[in-house]
């Protein structure tokens, strides 16, 4: 028989399990709109900064500022004012965010070319969404405080909602890349973009309705061992700042290595920050009291070799292996910080303070690596620093170990010294100061007190700290110059080629990178300075062009888009005149600093050098009437793409003659790039060639991709008549679904399989 009591209660699980529903469907949405905000107002902006991978990182540090802001804004809410107080100031500003609506770009002046562009970028996004993120950044904090006050079942521990907020978070970085950027252009995004946010103030609205009405003063108190029983001291809050400071910074830091250091893959920046929702949706369930105490153990083990093997400067032959490697280590020191954090969280009463310590060590982690670290390190030192930083986190090495007998532990320290003494003087022989060897001895010595009472920690330790001391020397033995910017790492390295490389024996070799992708190379001796090598070879498409027109092309106009080292230059003869475009004031410097490259002071008489991004450039410039543009411009090992969209198109075919050539160099390893090219061949009618040039020998002429597009077809006869059929036409068929403009580009579109 069902009694009365029986149908209460039904109808209050009812109740319960809706409240959940409804609580967790108002984060999962507020969390799905921030993270899809992200990427999309990112890449709006990255055609005015020459798609700058640090954009990405900049954009970063916003938006945990505004996140920092909008849990210190929740928590002084939910502090200091009353619930009907709490409603009533969230509510005015909810109606206010719809000003922002439908989202855009503000209006603005364009980026500086002779600072960084760092504060222009934040100013735009301020201006722009400021109060709409602000609002995303608030519900998780204000939904969970709200939903401890409504007296559910559930209220003692709200912190499980977070599981339906990372979810929303993973869950729309992944599908942004797969499903919005291939199918919607910007502003279609944008549109539904306004409309969800639309929504998510209603959900929102109503939360605050179900607070109003069902909101308990007090809450039932803890009996979980995994929270703190009192108030949290000082000491607890900075391990909370530390514990998200670490992953934060290092979630940047990998990123930036893995584009740039071993594969410059477009997108790359997906797989660091799904992992990090991961580890947070893990570390907040309930998987995670059994799952940590693991991860605690396997960090040291997994972590430490790998940061002796990484000071070793080796990499795997396979990069997928190599790029495996890394994000498994990112993967732990994550898991075990986050796993910390979800293990120390506090009661309710504290967990806007908690989120508010959280949003604290996230956004200085961002401010670390964006605004301290390219002022302090000329290369990306914070990598392994906060992978270090990570492992000291890590308390478990620190237990009480049975005592070892004196004897024994004399003879282990001897063995120890002799061992590793060995080591430091090997490494360190040749280095004149002893006092960097002595430091290293009271490193290593007061290494083996922290740890003798557990071996294996103690050798452990004690490999990975000499193993930092002796890489260093070893990476730059060749670095002529390192420089870091807002647009990346920048070095010039000095090779001496070897005795069989095609007749360049004892040869000396200048060359350029971005990471580890070359950006261009000059030969020094005297007698070869202007010969052109790496993608530039005469061998090579683009060599193959300026030997077709060089009795035509003797008083050329030619625009270059990207410098470079200038490498270009060595085919220019006395009365051409050439303009390059190049957006890194580090790039200009190195071009034409006659140390480090001379094409432009030993190779050319007449040109010009113009600061910034090549669009907004030629866009302000009156017709330059080129007879020959080169479209050469890279940010690590792929063009960006506002530079290869139909509206880039019409602007570069303004600048040239009648008779002009457009050529493209759009070799890369990860996209295929000329069906994007042949479409707009087709669409605009112009005639394309392209040739895949691959050398039989590597050496220092390489592999390169170009094509060449131009309004008159005869005016290839020459090109055509000299190379013997290397170009080809470019197919008129592409598989392309949507042109790419300004506001539609896909890259998984052009994903080489």
């Amino acid at each position: 028989m069902v009694t009365t009591m029986d149908i209460a209660h039904s109808s209050e699980s009812r109740r319960n399990f809706a409240s959940v529903v409804f609580y967790a469907l108002t984060l999962f949405m507020s969390a799905s709109l921030m993270f899809i905000l992200q990427p999309m107002f990112g890449k709006r902006l990255l055609p005015a900064l020459g798609g700058a991978a640090s954009v990405w990182n900049t954009c970063m540090v916003f938006y945990q500022t505004l996140l920092f802001i909008g849990y210190l804004y929740a928590h002084y809410l939910t502090r200091h004012l009353n619930p009907k107080q709490q409603i009533c100031v969230h509510g005015a500003l909810l109606l206010l965010s719809l000003l922002f609506i439908p989202i855009g770009i503000a209006q603005t002046e364009a980026p500086p070319t002779d600072s960084t562009p760092v504060f222009w970028l934040l100013s735009v996004l301020f201006g722009s969404i400021g109060l709409p993120f602000f609002i995303l950044s608030t519900t998780s904090p204000l939904i969970q405080k709200w939903f401890s006050n409504l007296g559910h079942t559930q209220s003692r521990d709200p912190y499980f909602l977070s599981i339906a907020s990372n979810s929303g978070s993973l869950l729309a970085l992944l599908s942004y890349p797969l499903i919005f950027e291939s199918q919607l252009g910007l502003s279609e995004q944008q549109h539904l973009w306004s409309i969800g946010f639309v929504l998510l103030l209603v959900l929102v609205l109503l939360c605050m309705a179900v607070y109003k009405q069902s909101r308990h003063d007090a809450a039932p108190a803890y009996s979980t061992t995994s929270h703190l029983l009192s108030k949290p001291s000082l000491i607890q809050q900075l391990h909370w700042l530390m514990l998200a400071l670490v992953p934060s910074s290092l979630l940047i830091g990998t990123t930036h290595y893995l584009s740039t250091d071993i594969a410059s893959v477009p997108l790359l920046w997906i797989i660091p920050l799904a992992l990090y929702l991961l580890s947070f949706i893990l570390v907040f369930s309930r998987y995670n009291d059994s799952l940590h105490p693991w991860i605690s153990r396997l960090q040291p083990w997994i972590v430490a070799p790998f940061l002796i093997y990484y000071f070793s400067d080796q990499k795997l032959a396979d990069y997928s292996l190599e790029l495996a490697l890394h994000l498994l280590v990112f993967f732990i020191c994550i898991m075990f910080c986050h796993g910390e954090l979800a293990r120390r969280r506090p009661q309710p009463e504290y967990l806007t303070q908690y989120y508010l310590i959280m949003s604290l060590g996230g956004m200085l982690g961002g401010v670390f690596n964006n605004f301290v670290v390219p002022f302090v390190f000329d290369d990306l030192y914070e990598y392994p620093l906060m992978i270090i930083a990570a492992l000291m986190l890590n308390t478990v090495t620190k237990k009480h170990y049975a005592p070892i007998p004196k004897n024994i532990r004399l003879v282990s320290l001897l063995i120890y010294l002799a061992f590793f003494g060995a080591i430091v003087y090997q490494y360190h022989q040749d280095i004149a100061n002893n006092t960097l060897i002595a430091l290293i001895v009271i490193a290593v010595v007061s290494n083996y007190f922290m740890f003798h009472k557990n071996m294996l920690s103690l050798f452990l330790y004690s490999s990975l700290l000499v193993s930092c001391t002796t890489s260093f020397r070893q990476q730059n033995e060749q670095t002529l110059m390192k420089t870091r910017n807002f647009y990346g790492v920048l070095s010039v390295t000095q090779i001496t080629l070897p005795d069989h490389d095609n007749g360049l024996e004892n040869e000396v070799l200048h060359a350029m990178y971005s990471g580890t992708t070359q950006h261009g190379a000059q030969l020094v001796n005297k007698d070869t300075q202007c010969t052109p090598v790496s993608y530039y070879s005469a061998q090579g498409p683009i060599g193959q062009v300026f030997q077709a027109y060089q009795g035509s092309s003797t008083d050329w106009n030619i625009g270059i888009v990207g410098l470079g080292s200038g490498a270009l230059g060595s085919y220019a003869t006395p009365n051409q005149h050439w303009y390059f475009y190049e957006l890194n004031p580090a790039v200009i410097r190195m071009a034409t600093t006659p140390a480090y490259f001379s094409y432009l002071h030993d190779c050319m008489s007449q040109y010009e050098i113009y600061p910034g991004d090549a669009r907004l450039t030629l866009d302000k410039q009156p017709n330059q009437h080129f007879d020959l543009l080169v479209i050469d411009a890279f940010t690590s090992d792929a063009i960006p793409t506002h530079l290869l969209t139909r509206e880039a198109l019409e602007l570069y075919l303004a600048h040239l003659t009648e008779n002009g050539i457009l050529a493209f160099h759009i070799s890369n390893h990860y996209l295929d790039l000329e069906p994007v090219l042949a479409d707009h061949a087709h669409q605009l009618g112009l005639y394309g060639l392209i040739q895949k040039h691959r050398p039989q020998r590597k050496s220092q002429i390489f592999a390169s991709d170009w094509v060449l597009l131009s309004q008159n077809r005869a005016i290839f006869t020459p090109l055509l008549t000299q190379t013997q059929h290397q170009w080809r036409q470019l197919a008129t068929d592409t598989a392309l679904n949507q042109s790419w403009t300004d506001d539609f580009t896909s890259l998984i579109s052009v994903w080489k399989h």
